[in-house]
């Protein structure tokens, strides 16, 4: 049974409740809130806390700014934590206007939408996620500094440092809310983790990796630790991705599964894949969506760079895990953890959709390592190269109509000028690498 209004202020009123934040995303991914008192759980619950959208980035213009927090019951969590020993609570909410419309700068509107248009065929998407971060110390202002607490590697059991303990806390707290975590462990890079929990519909999915960042950021700076989900944090280590593993769902049932075809993949699965590759190179604007995105995205770190399939192959953008049946599935390696990802999952669902609806072919599985191909070999084979950087993504994604209209035009529009500014921004810089290859030699 859904949960109701009337259930969650039973429940706030009987675990002492006395702080409830209101959570959403702005366009860029950032976790923002209003906190509330319990005594006014009753008034959210009826839609009617109102904040001021135009201090949000990309959301409105200061002469239409007043907007309203609608929560979601399905997101009501109690953290495991207090603050000044007050207990809190916290319910995801969607963004409407005024006169009740959502508000199609709501990314979580805009995942709902197209998660409206694969319902129109009786399908659901389902996504297992895969988020990597580092754990970094603190110096004495309690800013990050770019050291890392162990050297550790990728599944080392036990390092000695406070790393695999904040790791096994962050795990704890987050089945605490819910959470059904399927497996945690150190990765490749050193103070470099992974926590991945069960696949579920995309909109639950795309609200737990929300709650999964706040989680690992407070519990980590409980350990004395910064929790950083930047791509690339560090020059010559690996990066932190978050693949995507996805399936499409009716009646209960995975549509990608077919006992009978190859790999098990059913024809709408094929459709599917091609729809994603066809329309990866714009959609990486969105998976990737920061100018450090692409500084992980090179050859010699297992993140992809070239766009094909397998079911062998790791240097692949989409992997087809071995599993069959109700676990069947694609796993798209690109995206990142800086994404937003209510914008990540409905772009990725509408390149997915477009394939289907157009019965686009993805081609034969690549099982070559693509990273030792020449560039004439990778031509000939019809393997393109994701963006090297978000100028170029954001290029491909302005020629793209059918990932534009994913977004909508107000989604896209503040997207590109917030992109542009942070390009420009990057760009007046003098960064640390002029300086060592020019200071001296010029």
């Amino acid at each position: 049974m859904p949960i109701t209004a009337k259930d969650i202020m039973a429940i706030a009123t009987e675990e002492k409740v006395e702080l409830v934040r209101l959570q959403f995303t702005d366009i860029l991914g950032t976790t923002k809130n209003i906190t509330i008192s319990a005594q006014q759980l009753g008034k959210a619950l009826d839609n009617q806390i109102m904040f001021d959208g135009s201090s949000i980035q990309g959301f409105v213009r200061i002469q239409e700014s007043d907007m309203f927090l609608w929560p979601d019951p399905a997101t009501f969590a109690i953290f495991p934590w207090t603050s000044n020993g007050k207990r809190i609570a916290r319910l995801i909410c969607d963004v409407h206007l005024p006169d009740g419309r959502p508000f199609e700068g709501c990314p979580r509107y805009v995942l709902k939408r197209a998660l409206a248009e694969a319902e129109k065929y009786g399908w659901s998407l389902f996504v297992g996620p895969e988020p990597e971060f580092f754990l970094f110390k603190m110096d004495d202002n309690g800013y990050p500094v770019l050291e890392t607490n162990d050297r550790g590697g990728y599944f080392d059991l036990s390092p000695v440092d406070k790393g695999e303990e904040a790791r096994e806390a962050i795990v704890f707290a987050l089945q605490q809310m819910g959470f059904e975590v399927e497996a945690s462990h150190h990765e490749v890079a050193a103070g470099q983790h992974e926590i991945d929990f069960k696949y579920d519909h995309a909109l639950a999915t795309a609200d737990k990796i929300l709650t999964f960042k706040y989680v690992t950021k407070m519990i980590a700076q409980q350990h004395g630790l910064h929790a950083s989900f930047m791509p690339k944090p560090i020059f010559g280590a690996a990066g932190s991705g978050m693949h995507l593993h996805q399936s499409l769902h009716a009646n209960g049932n995975n549509i990608f599964y077919d006992n009978n075809a190859h790999l098990n993949l059913s024809e709408t699965a094929r459709h599917y894949i091609a729809g994603v590759l066809e329309h990866a190179r714009a959609f990486t604007a969105i998976t990737n969506p920061i100018i450090n995105s692409y500084k992980r995205l090179v050859p010699g770190f297992e993140a992809p760079v070239y766009i094909a399939w397998s079911s062998r192959n790791r240097s692949a953008l989409i992997r087809i895990p071995s599993s069959r049946g109700n676990s069947a599935r694609i796993e798209l390696r690109n995206p990142d953890p800086s994404a937003n990802p209510y914008l990540a999952l409905a772009v990725i669902l509408r390149a997915g959709l477009d394939g289907i609806a157009r019965k686009l072919d993805p081609g034969p599985e690549c099982f070559d390592n693509i990273y030792e191909m020449t560039e004439e070999q990778r031509i000939a084979a019809g393997i393109f190269r994701l963006p090297r950087d978000i100028v170029e993504a954001i290029q491909l994604l302005s020629e793209d109509e059918i990932i534009k209209d994913a977004l909508g035009e107000h989604v896209f529009s503040n997207f590109v000028k917030a992109k542009a500014i942070e390009w420009e921004c990057y760009s007046k810089q003098v960064h640390q690498w002029e300086l060592d290859e020019y200071l001296l030699r010029t």
